[in-house]
């Protein structure tokens, strides 16, 4: 092993130590960890939470809606017996608004016709998206029948998804948990950095025994072309010394290539050990994989469970609702009938009015014109009255006139 790769020799040792550093943190992970890691085994716990959560679900689907109103617009007669007359005609002049916000927008002009009819254009939007969720199994049917490309409104719509996971992790992640969270991802680095140390201690080890075995590997060539030019030169004289320093050798280098197979076995006996750690590290790993896929499988026939729910509970209340605009269009009808015979009774109530007020008119009148003759009468009566008088006190005073002269 030692007169191998010894490149391959410390990859293998890195990637073991590595992997089996990465299922021991995996093995190791706390259920609240775990928890706040996967948004998917978050459940609201509060009121509140359910509330927000709500509300940005609601977002999410307006959003969804939106996306689809253009694709609808543009092939309105296709869809309009499923839309119903209501939608549809709202969706024409939704697109009539559009159009016209977009020729105002392209003429120069004054801009308070292009803010009131933009102003038009959203309270237009505003009442789709509420005739939308009136009845979303109407939506729901539409998201898959309605093909839409992708756009940069679906970039902001996963994006939004993202901020909702984002935020359910943060209502529902408490204290303890996101310090326990911390606690782990420290200890983690000091894991990983105590392997890193130990991979740069292996591999300084590595360097240095095969920098020693290159420098013996260099004095025994060394030495071996040394014995070479002294055998050459005293081949003929020296030969059984020859010999001995031959066998001396080849011991010397048996002994060598004993040392270099034991360093050898006792790297490979530590290899066995890590590659036993790593092969339990794996098992451990497994087994809490095994728990945490039950913990899903759970989750998975829960939510399963609730969507059967849901649709259950939804067909139970379209049937009402359908019941409930059964009696709604049976009473309209009676109203507008009710309605007619009021028109009618209001026509003749107007007209018995106008003869009492024209009747009142003319008893007014005539009261007005006896008044006026009383007035008269009395003001001759009391012009005559006086008229008397004065003719009383005249024939009175010619009288007392005519008495006086013939007294004198």
């Amino acid at each position: 092993m030692a007169t191998g790769d010894p490149a391959a020799f410390q990859e293998s040792l890195q990637s073991t130590l590595v992997k089996g550093m990465a299922t021991s943190g995996k093995a190791g992970i706390p259920s609240g960890v775990m928890k706040a890691l996967d948004p998917r085994q978050l459940k609201p716990d509060s009121m509140e939470t359910e509330r927000i959560l709500t509300v940005l679900d609601e977002t999410i689907v307006k959003l969804e809606i939106t996306r689809l109103i253009s694709r609808i617009t543009g092939s309105l007669e296709r869809y309009a017996r499923m839309l119903g007359p209501e939608i549809t005609s709202s969706l024409l002049e939704h697109q009539k608004l559009s159009m016209a916000v977009r020729d105002l927008l392209a003429s120069p002009g004054d801009e308070e016709p292009v803010r009131a009819v933009e102003q038009r254009l959203k309270c237009s939007l505003r009442n789709i998206l509420r005739l939308f969720l009136a009845n979303p199994l109407l939506y729901h049917g539409l998201k898959y029948q309605v093909p839409v490309k992708e756009s940069p409104a679906d970039v902001f719509i996963k994006a939004f998804m993202e901020f909702r996971d984002f935020t359910l992790e943060r209502l529902l992640t408490s204290p303890d948990e996101e310090e326990e969270k911390i606690k782990f991802m420290k200890r983690i680095s000091l894991r990983v950095e105590k392997n890193m140390e130990t991979i740069s201690a292996l591999r300084e080890e590595l360097a240095a025994v095969i920098q020693t075995r290159d420098e013996e590997v260099n004095r025994k060539d060394k030495t071996i072309e040394n014995l070479k030019t002294s055998m050459e030169a005293l081949a003929k004289d020296f030969k059984a010394e020859i010999q001995q320093i031959m066998k001396e050798g080849e011991k010397q280098q048996k002994e060598d290539e004993k040392a270099s197979q034991d360093r050898c076995a006792r790297l490979k006996q530590d290899i066995q050990h890590l590659e036993v750690q790593f092969s339990a590290l794996v098992l451990e790993h497994r087994a809490s994989e095994l728990v945490l896929m039950k913990e899903k499988c759970k989750a998975e026939r829960e939510i399963h469970e609730w969507v059967q729910k849901y649709d259950i509970e939804m067909s139970e209340k379209q049937t009402t609702y359908e019941e409930i605009q059964a009696v709604y269009n049976e009473e309209k009808e009676q109203l507008s009938l009710l309605m007619e015979k009021h028109a009618l009774l209001l026509q003749e109530y107007t007209a018995i009015e106008e003869e009492r007020r024209m009747l009142k008119e003319k008893e007014e009148e005539a009261a007005r014109e006896e008044a006026r003759r009383n007035d008269a009468a009395t003001c001759i009566q009391a012009f005559w009255k006086g008229y008397l008088v004065r003719s009383i006190y005249k024939a009175i005073l010619k009288k007392g006139k005519g008495k006086g002269k013939g007294k004198k």
